[in-house]
């Protein structure tokens, strides 16, 4: 049996672990990997201190901010970015409401993509800003699809703080609602985050059906109610998976 280089062995950990659908302990990565245990630890220790992996407060290992760094810079490469702004706009051309893509990035939810109507009265929130989990279509959204256990940890930590009258404070009532996202697997913004604002957004997967990034539209409650925003759903899915498609070609390359 060939030797497997630590170099090998290392980029197999961090692999598994921005690939796992929640916290993996050090003993299943030893098996899944097939790794001695004193070697398992050894790495792992390495790998947390130079910030490629963490530990969660379950003891849990999670991907790191080198990690999670790299994966928004993969995902902004110009070429890459270029063609979801192309889907964009003809998302935006096609439902007359600006739209964009957004990313979990630490305990926020970063704003990669934007293309803004032409109509009078426009949200500003260009490309590169950040906006609370708990209060957005887009973080609700990623919220909902969370392993149970995981999205309770993750709500524990949120500050929930109050954005607007109809911002959710509670956590029992905030899990209600990301129940109900769950099922329809549309998130919702009802005015939460900025008054007198409305978004919708749906996932955008991988091939192998994990959560990417949500896709959004948002528009003003002076033009439309949230039931005709909602009418845009199938639209936003089919550009969801124009640009699931993108994400197939370019891992392809």
């Amino acid at each position: 049996m060939p030797k497997v280089s630590s170099i090998t062995r290392v980029l197999e950990i961090v692999e598994a672990v921005s690939y796992a659908q929640r916290p993996l302990s050090p003993l299943e990565l030893s098996k899944d990997l097939d790794i001695p245990k004193p070697t398992i630890h050894r790495l792992i220790q390495t790998l947390v201190e130079e910030g490629f992996i963490g530990v969660d407060i379950g003891g849990g290992i999670i991907p790191g901010k080198r990690v999670r760094n790299l994966s928004i810079e993969l995902w902004q490469q110009k070429q890459f970015f270029q063609e979801r702004q192309l889907i964009l706009q003809g998302l935006v051309d096609d439902i007359k409401e600006s739209c964009g893509i957004a990313v979990p990035h630490q305990m926020s939810m970063l704003l990669t993509n934007r293309v803004q109507t032409d109509r009078p009265i426009q949200i500003y929130l260009p490309a590169g800003s950040q906006s609370p989990m708990w209060c957005t279509a887009t973080g609700k959204l990623y919220l909902s699809l969370l392993p149970t256990q995981t999205r309770a940890k993750m709500l524990r930590q949120l500050p929930l703080d109050r954005f607007t009258e109809n911002t959710f404070t509670d956590v029992d009532a905030l899990t209600a609602e990301l129940d109900t996202i769950a099922k329809s697997g549309v998130g919702i913004d009802n005015e939460e985050f900025i008054s007198e604002t409305l978004s919708v957004a749906v996932p955008i997967l991988d091939k192998d059906s994990r959560y990417l990034a949500s896709l959004f539209v948002n528009a003003p409650t002076i033009r439309v109610s949230l039931e005709a925003l909602q009418t845009h759903v199938p639209r936003l899915r089919v550009a969801a998976q124009d640009i699931q498609t993108l994400c197939y070609e370019f891992e392809m390359k």
